[in-house]
């Protein structure tokens, strides 16, 4: 594909530079995916990809500058690298300016090693199980719909101060859609998954089917608030925003939910009623993510200055309090407030929740039972209030049975809110998030039972 090594671009990024600073990544990445449409497979492929980026850091005077420029494939590196480092001279001094990490982090991986790879070759169990998926939907009347994608990142990060760092991320998902004929019934299942060994097609067309049956009564209701069962993965996409905006500034400066009134912030505060824990653990078996920060351009989460910082273990919010906020080296300095990473995975946990989500289903009198959440949108910063849709099926629970389906709504909920309000969490599992899958994955979550949850009008969508 090209005639230099990833190794070998960073040391001419890094031997091209002539600022104060320079960190350069190469991300070589393979994917493999399949798809199909009304029981049969419609494409396959394998594709390859390389980007590099250079971060380049200039004092001039005032107060040391950064500037990124990023390139697809092999580019002129030394052409890359003047043009970061004249993007640095055009930036001006940076707010986030702090020394360059120079200390390897724990999990520095093997600098020498091959990029790792993916292939078509992931789906070979996989793929017969799907086809067998699709005859028995076929012998049923009902069509499946969907796709299955597996990605390789290896990341290669070197810097001017001495830093070699190497990861491999293997990513997989897969999204199952069943739908009737006329297509007015419509169901979902799908699962994360780091190299396809342990997804079952079979579990996942089970929980199709299963869906389907109670989606043939169809019951219509009026907007309201429900008890409601948010199943791991609705649960996942809405803590997955609240992660996004828990920034230590935005919190400092009064810009969002987790800045206390009168200044401040609101660690310490207690948030939920349950004694939940919301973690990030670059270990968290199944959900293994970088252990160090790997950062193209600086945000209120992340500094280009942090490049290669260690991402531990941390508790956002532990035993229902508010912990930890992310917190850049920079704004830590600032705050005499400890640097705080993100990372790239997300635990929800009730320590000794034992309840499954068929048993919290038996244990209601009446409720619905959502399958996922779809469109969120922020309304409101200050308490994060988000809207969105229901999708593919929300069901109707009597006397611990689910009896039928009834509409879509459009709801209106804050996942900090909804904190204090769940009256029972189930046990975590691993889930995949539907609305935002195509950034965060590695999610484990359990089910959460809320008393009043507000689906403030009907939604015509299907």
């Amino acid at each position: 594909m090209t005639r230099y090594t990833a190794q070998e671009l960073v040391e001419q990024a890094l031997a091209a530079s002539t600022a104060d600073g320079q960190v350069t990544v190469v991300v070589e990445g393979s994917e493999a995916n399949l798809r199909w449409a009304s029981n049969s497979l419609t494409t396959n492929g394998a594709m390859r990809s390389r980007s590099v980026v250079v971060v380049s850091f200039v004092d001039g005077g005032a107060g040391m500058a950064a500037g990124t420029v990023s390139r697809s494939g092999t580019p002129d590196v030394a052409a890359l690298v003047a043009a970061s480092e004249q993007a640095a001279r055009d930036a001006g001094p940076a707010e986030d300016a702090m020394p360059l990490i120079a200390d390897p982090p724990p999990g520095a991986g093997d600098w020498d090693a091959d990029p790792a790879e993916t292939s078509i070759e992931v789906f070979t169990e996989f793929a017969p199980a799907l086809g067998q998926a699709f005859g028995e939907a076929r012998d049923r009347g009902e069509l499946l719909f969907g796709f299955a994608e597996h990605t390789m990142r290896s990341t290669y990060l070197g810097s001017s101060t001495g830093l070699r760092l190497r990861h491999d991320q293997p990513t997989g998902r897969v999204e199952l859609n069943g739908k009737s004929p006329d297509f007015g019934r419509s169901v979902w299942a799908g699962t994360g998954t780091r190299d396809f060994s342990d997804v079952s097609v079979a579990a996942l067309a089970a929980e199709v089917e299963r869906k389907m049956a109670w989606s043939r009564r169809r019951v219509d209701l009026p907007a309201g608030r429900y008890e409601t069962l948010l199943p791991p993965s609705a649960v996942s996409d809405l803590m997955i925003y609240l992660y996004w905006t828990m920034e230590a500034r935005d919190a400092d400066e009064g810009r969002n939910v987790f800045a206390r009134t009168g200044g401040g912030n609101r660690i310490g505060d207690r948030l939920a009623t349950l004694p939940l824990t919301l973690r990030s653990d670059p270990a968290f078996p199944g959900l293994e993510a970088a252990p160090f920060q790997v950062v193209g351009a600086s945000s209120g989460s992340a500094s280009v200055f942090d490049n290669g910082m260690a991402t531990p273990a941390v508790d956002w919010i532990s035993d229902g309090v508010l912990t930890n906020l992310i917190r850049p080296r920079a704004w830590a300095l600032k705050t005499t407030a400890p640097a705080t990473a993100a990372v790239d995975n997300l635990v929800l946990e009730h320590p000794g929740a034992t309840a499954t989500e068929a048993e919290m289903v038996a244990a209601t009198d009446r409720g619905l039972l959502l399958t996922t959440l779809w469109y969120i949108r922020e309304v409101d910063p200050q308490t994060l209030l988000l809207t969105g849709l229901t999708r593919d099926g929300v069901f109707l629970v009597e006397n611990g049975e689910v009896t039928g389906a009834v509409n879509n709504f459009r709801f209106n909920e804050s996942p900090v809110d909804l904190l204090s309000r769940a009256v029972q969490a189930g046990v975590t599992e691993r889930t995949l998030p539907r609305e935002w899958n195509d950034w965060f994955t590695r999610t484990a979550m359990p089910a959460l039972r809320v008393p009043d949850f507000n689906m403030s009008s009907v939604s015509p969508a299907s």
